[in-house]
């Protein structure tokens, strides 16, 4: 295995593992109150990127990596738009507009955004590419 396909590897397992961690740690322990509530929403962040960020280290494929891309770059999103964007409530979503940059924020999002370039690198060093047809096959048909 080439350090070309090792980086992107370590680089998405670190950055979802990151936000796993830091989504945890602001989840708290607030209970469930039969709403989602935004720490519900943070515990399922967390656990998501964590099982992905170990599905990716344990087997570096394209479908692992696309999963790990989405999580991130949605992870991504959503940080950035409720950060600039104050869309209020959005059916059971909490109203989670938050105008402010903090420590664990700006982490998290640093965090997201490694581990979407990576999972993005990733896909294309393990897709499959159609191998060369050879030259005889490739004239057109006589009819």
């Amino acid at each position: 295995m080439g350090l070309l396909r090792v980086i992107p590897r370590v680089a998405a397992f670190a950055g979802l593992g990151v936000d796993a961690i830091v989504h945890f740690h602001l989840a708290g322990d607030t209970g469930h109150t039969g709403t989602i509530s935004e720490s519900t929403l943070f515990w399922i962040q967390g656990a998501v990127a964590a099982v992905v960020a170990v599905l990716v280290l344990v087997r570096p494929r394209p479908v692992p990596y696309v999963i790990a891309f989405l999580v991130a770059a949605s992870a991504l999103g959503a940080v950035l738009l409720y950060r600039y964007a104050d869309i209020g409530a959005i059916g059971p979503l909490p109203d989670m507009y938050e105008p402010v940059w903090y420590g664990e924020k700006v982490l998290t999002t640093v965090a997201e955004a490694v581990a979407t370039l990576a999972a993005a690198i990733g896909v294309a060093l393990t897709a499959r590419r159609p191998s060369s047809v050879p030259a005889e096959r490739s004239r057109p048909v006589e009819v």
